[in-house]
């Protein structure tokens, strides 16, 4: 059976149209509330001067930002949870969202921010924690769900300790930071899209390219190899994919919990396990979720906003509890 089915072809054409029903509803919302015809003549450029700015240079932009937050950490969270066999494993579990945060906040307080500076310091951050914490988790009970979480929340607590340490000496840029890592995709404009998106981009690709051997991989290193996968390679090239997109994102948007987690258990609802369709549909979930949580972050406390990782936190630890409880235990 073909891969582009009628039904499946149905499935992501309606997950496409929530997303662009979701961004359109963020360029209509907010302080200023604006009818769908005037968004469309301010995209097209006959509408007026207030209204275009509103929609061209603030909140398109943080929608599509949210978007590819979202998609990244989504399709991240899907090859994570293969790779590791784990339902529970997300670039914020795992430790590879703190390790993003420690390497873009040593480039900040260095003053080596630039367009790219911060996307390629979290993404050597985001490769060396999830590599020291796959690697230990690997050496100490291969497959065990309580030895990666306690690995990733070990690297977590560390890796933020280190952030908070480098704030407490380099404190001039220590509010942006902050704000930052509690997640906030406010006022990054176009700049923050054009900064993130090689990074997600690449780092989605290599993920869909590798759809055959986390395919392989979710059924244990052993049949892998039995399929004859070169298993180390496979999951060199996985960690580096889930990096550059987790880097991307968290450069973006700082440090925005559960999206990675939940979103591709609903797209495994939606598609199947198999990841030539979970990772564009896991993509998908992400953005539609991170551009609603966004949108309501900005709009439940009007005049006041709220950071969009407090929102996804709110939603997503009940979730957490919900998956862990229900998973099989060992």
């Amino acid at each position: 059976m073909g891969f582009f089915t009628e039904t499946m072809a149905l499935r992501f054409g309606l997950l496409l149209i929530a997303l662009l029903a979701a961004i359109a509803a963020s360029a209509t919302l907010g302080s200023v509330f604006l009818p769908l015809s005037e968004v469309w003549a301010a995209i097209v450029g006959n509408g007026t001067e207030s209204a275009s700015t509103i929609v061209r240079e603030l909140r398109l932009p943080r929608a599509f930002l949210a978007a590819i937050v979202g998609a990244s950490l989504a399709a991240s969270g899907a090859a994570f949870q293969s790779l590791f066999r784990n339902p529970l494993a997300d670039p914020f579990v795992i430790g590879s969202a703190s390790g993003a945060a420690l390497g873009a906040t040593l480039v900040i307080a260095l003053g080596a921010a630039g367009t790219f500076g911060v996307p390629l310091g979290a993404f050597v951050g985001a490769l060396l924690a999830t590599g020291g914490v796959f690697l230990f988790a690997s050496l100490g009970k291969p497959g065990s769900l309580v030895h990666l979480l306690l690995a990733g929340a070990a690297a977590s607590s560390f890796l933020s300790a280190l952030v908070w340490l480098i704030l407490s000496t380099k404190d001039q840029n220590a509010m942006q930071v902050i704000a930052w890592l509690m997640g906030n995709l406010a006022g990054k404009g176009w700049a923050g899209v054009v900064g993130a998106l090689p990074f997600s981009l690449l780092g989605l690709a290599i993920l869909q390219l590798a759809s055959r051997p986390l395919d392989a991989l979710t059924h244990g290193t052993e049949t892998a190899r039995a399929l004859g996968l070169p298993v180390t390679l496979a999951a060199i090239a996985i960690v580096g994919g889930a990096s550059l997109a987790t880097a991307g994102a968290v450069a973006a948007g700082g440090i925005i919990g559960f999206v990675g987690m939940i979103a591709p258990h609903v797209a495994r609802r939606i598609v199947g396990p198999a990841h030539r369709a979970l990772t564009p549909a896991a993509a998908l979930v992400g953005a539609l979720l991170l551009v609603v949580a966004d949108l309501a972050a900005r709009t439940l406390v009007a005049p006041t906003e709220l950071p969009v990782g407090v929102v996804t936190a709110i939603v997503g630890a009940p979730i957490f509890l919900a998956i862990l409880w229900n998973h099989p235990k060992p």
